[in-house]
C-alpha cells in the first residue's frame, strides 16, 4: 500500500498569497492535489501544514497534520508527513500543492520503481533533482525527524545517508503509460510566482474521452464538475466506479463512462 503525502506549509513569499487556496478551474491548488493523489494511490493521503495554518476545503477522508515548528523547510514537512502515514503504508509520494498538471501516470511511475533494495526514488528532471516529486520509504521516518532534530534541512542530506534511486527523464519516459500521458513531463511543472500561476491556469485543460449512450466524445475538462453528467448516472473513470464530486481532478487520457 502506497500513501501521498502534500506539503502545503510553504510561506508563499513569491505568490503573495497561500498557494494552497488558489482557484483552479472550480477547486483550489489544494483541493487538487490531494484529491489526485487519492485517485492515484491506495493508502491515506496527508496534508502537513505549519502550525495554526488555515487551509481551504478538502476532499472527504484527507487527513491534516501540523508541522511542530514553522518554516523549517520541506524535510520537516517529509519527516511530519511519514510519521503520519508509518505503520499503514510502506511507501509515500510526497508533493507539494503547486503542482497541478500531476498526472497519476507519474505518481504510478515513480512508486513502482521503490524496489526492495531502494529507500528514497528520486527524478532527476527538467534540470533539477525533485524531492518533491519523490517517492519515499516511510520507514525512514525516524532517520528524517533525526536529521531534522540536529538541524540538517536540506533533502539532499539525507539522499547522502539512504539507497536513492535516480530517474533522468529517459528512465522516467521509459514507461509508456507516461510516455503516452505527459510526454513532457509537465507533472513537474511548479507554479511559484503570479506570472507561472495564471500561465498554467490559461492552459487548455486536458482531452478526456465521455461515453454516453454508446456515443463517445472528447471534449476538454479539469475537473468532472466541468462534464455534463445527470444526476441519476453511474460514473465508471477508466473502467472504475467513482461517485461524481464536482471537484474530482481529471487528467489526460481519462475515460467517463455515463450509464
Amino acid at each position: 500500500m502506497s500513501a501521498g503525502i502534500v506539503l502545503v506549509g510553504g510561506r508563499s513569499s513569491r505568490m503573495g498569497t497561500s498557494k494552497a487556496a488558489l482557484e483552479w478551474h472550480g477547486s483550489t491548488l489544494l483541493w487538487r492535489a490531494a484529491a489526485l493523489l487519492q485517485r492515484s494511490l491506495d493508502g491515506p493521503v496527508v496534508v502537513v501544514r505549519a502550525p495554526g495554518q488555515e487551509l481551504p476545503d478538502l476532499p472527504d477522508g484527507v487527513e491534516v497534520v501540523a508541522d511542530p515548528v514553522e518554516g523549517r523547510g520541506p524535510l520537516q514537512g517529509i519527516a511530519t508527513g511519514l510519521a503520519a502515514v508509518a505503520g499503514r503504508a510502506e511507501a509515500a509520494f510526497v508533493c507539494p500543492t503547486d503542482m497541478p498538471l500531476l498526472h497519476p501516470a507519474f505518481v504510478r511511475r515513480v512508486l513502482g520503481a521503490l524496489g526492495s533494495d531502494v529507500d528514497v526514488v528520486l527524478p532527476v528532471a527538467l534540470g533539477f533533482a525533485q524531492p518533491l516529486a519523490a517517492a519515499y520509504r516511510t520507514a525512514l521516518a525516524p532517520r528524517v525527524a533525526a536529521l531534522v532534530a540536529a538541524g540538517r534541512m536540506r533533502p539532499a542530506m539525507l539522499f547522502a545517508e539512504v539507497a536513492v534511486l535516480r530517474l533522468d527523464e529517459a528512465a522516467l519516459l521509459a514507461d509508456p503509460d507516461l510516455a503516452a500521458a505527459d510526454p513532457a513531463l509537465d507533472s513537474l511543472l511548479n507554479v511559484n510566482e503570479p506570472t507561472e500561476y495564471r500561465r498554467a491556469r490559461d492552459r487548455p485543460a486536458p482531452e478526456v474521452t465521455v461515453v454516453a449512450s454508446g456515443t463517445s466524445t472528447t471534449v476538454r475538462a479539469s475537473t468532472l464538475g466541468s462534464v455534463d453528467i445527470p444526476a441519476t448516472a453511474t460514473v465508471t473513470l477508466n473502467g472504475v466506479p467513482i461517485r461524481p464530486a464536482p471537484g474530482f481532478p481529471l487528467v489526460a487520457g481519462d475515460n467517463i463512462a455515463l450509464t
